[in-house]
């Protein structure tokens, strides 16, 4: 047994319906069938009590976002796959969270039945998500700007979407949460463009470039 078997808290209370359905469809899309316990391994990880903004909400509102770009990618179905691990494995004390994420969807592909190459790009759309160089395929920047969509949120899910990100780091001095989210945040607004499909550069460029502005000034800079 490996770590992502290990039991996790139960996702009691937490309406499951919609994930499970569109659990269905990304598979079908593949033509694949998961192992039974993915899901529920899964949606475990979702629920772990550290997470505020990776979570079960966060998981639906990319599901959300991705049904409004899904045609802009080469593969819909594996940006689903990856949509699906690309925050499995979280830990704000780690800094591999990502490429143990892409591991694990790899895993599961291939345990599916998919092969290597189907896996392997997954587990590469995963790695996009550490947002460190700009998104290079169709479907890499499809994923990235569905997971960044946040950032054009309307306000008060901004608010409390910067909220989140904090209670996630309260391990972390204050001042040293607000030098290194400022820097973060700073980065952002420093792109020329903060979505790499035309679609949601018009949907939310404006409005995550103001969200980020304010936020700058709550932090101070």
């Amino acid at each position: 047994m490996n770590k992502h078997d290990l039991t996790m808290p139960n996702t009691t209370g937490i309406d499951t319906s919609p994930l499970r359905a569109a659990w269905q469809a990304t598979w079908a899309g593949l033509g694949l069938t998961p192992r039974p316990a993915l899901l529920g391994e899964l949606l475990q990880r979702h629920a772990e009590p550290h997470r505020h903004y990776h979570s079960t909400q966060h998981l639906l509102e990319c599901l959300g976002q991705m049904a409004r770009i899904q045609a802009l990618a080469a593969h819909p179905a594996e940006v689903l796959v990856a949509l699906w691990f690309h925050d499995a494995i979280y830990d704000t004390q780690r800094h591999d969270n990502e490429a143990l994420s892409a591991e694990w969807a790899r895993q599961a592909l291939r345990e599916a039945g998919g092969d290597d190459a189907l896996a392997d790009r997954v587990a590469q759309l995963v790695m996009a998500t550490q947002h460190r160089v700009e998104p290079a395929t169709a479907d890499e920047q499809v994923l990235v700007d569905v997971d960044l969509s946040i950032l054009g949120a309307p306000p008060e899910r901004f608010a409390q979407y910067e909220a989140q990100i904090q209670a996630e780091y309260a391990w972390v001095p204050a001042a040293v949460f607000s030098e290194k989210r400022r820097e973060v945040l700073a980065g952002f607004l420093a792109r020329p463009r903060l979505y790499a499909t035309q679609a949601f550069s018009d949907l939310y460029d404006a409005a995550a470039r103001a969200n980020l502005r304010r936020a700058l000034q709550v932090l101070g800079g």
